[in-house]
């Protein structure tokens, strides 16, 4: 089995790695792109380096992804990446599994952005990095027109820590983001032994687990994808995924699970196998069908 060293010891910091001989260095496990790909994803146009927030962190930067070739006029629906708890410091969008992410989307005919935010487990940082994300999609509705996007049509893909930051989407619904994508991500950061008890108060931990908000117009939320790692190294994860899933079928809410059985946490890039490839797969397939101008929420 893989051992997922940098998710574990970066994206979510303090949690020790399982041994593997040889180890690949937090670099290398990094910069390795998702194990799938599609044509044309050496021509995708990308802006990099936007200044999203006037918050002074010189990280928080932005990168949108593109098909080659779109007419001014073109406007296609947008999906915005959260990565877990690296900590702006690390600058996560410019990682080979989010930057292949992007291209890989973009290939697939729709825009993807991608962006560093000051999300670690480390210190407190959960209402910072709400703010950013929220930042983010401000400036790209406020700039669709020039980033080539369908500011009405969006979607969150959240991965590990990440997950947190899609608890305010399920709460308030907003009508513009039309689906979410959970790969290997917490749904719940309110139970003993996940990495956010040290330094968040009660309050933000169930402000920012998804779980809290199913019993809140369950019709309402945005059908949701996810993408299950069934061998996860990262405590209580799973387990949060599963209680959401559990509560979310309980509540009737629209959703998506595709289980990798021997997937490690970080599987779209360290398990090269049929199965990680198929998710991927599911997942570009959810959104392309969610994105849609008629895709009901």
């Amino acid at each position: 089995m893989h051992t997922y060293i940098l998710i574990v010891s970066i994206l979510i910091l303090g949690v020790p790695a399982l041994a593997q001989t040889p180890q690949r260095s937090m670099r290398e496990i990094v910069m390795m792109p998702v194990v799938y790909t599609v044509p044309g994803m050496e021509k995708v146009a990308v802006k990099t380096n936007i200044k999203y927030t006037s918050v002074a962190d010189p990280n928080l930067l932005m990168d949108v992804y593109t098909p080659p070739n779109l007419a001014k006029a073109d406007k296609l629906p947008a999906v915005i990446f959260v990565h877990g708890g690296a900590g702006s410091e690390f600058t996560a969008k410019d990682w080979g599994i989010y930057t292949s992410w992007g291209r890989l989307i973009a290939a697939s005919g729709l825009v993807a952005v991608t962006f560093t935010h000051r999300l670690t487990p480390q210190k407190r940082s959960i209402e910072d990095s709400a703010a950013d994300l929220q930042a983010a999609i401000d400036h790209v509705r406020g700039n669709a027109d020039s980033l080539n996007i369908d500011k009405d049509r969006l979607c969150l893909a959240a991965f590990s820590a990440g997950g947190v930051l899609l608890a305010p989407s399920i709460r308030d619904k907003p009508a513009y983001i039309r689906c979410l994508v959970n790969f290997y991500a917490f749904m719940d950061v309110q139970q003993a032994g996940n990495l956010f008890i040290a330094n968040e108060t009660k309050e933000a931990l169930r402000k920012f687990s998804p779980i809290v908000y199913l019993d809140q117009d369950a019709d309402k939320i945005a059908p949701i994808f996810i993408g299950r790692a069934g061998r996860d190294q990262v405590a209580t994860i799973d387990d949060s995924i599963d209680r959401f899933i559990r509560e979310a079928l309980s509540k009737n809410v629209s959703i998506t699970v595709a289980n990798h059985l021997t997937g490690v946490h970080g599987f779209d890039n360290q398990d090269n196998d049929d199965r990680s490839k198929e998710i991927i797969r599911m997942a570009i397939e959810f959104l392309k069908d969610h994105l849609k101008p008629n895709a009901r929420k």
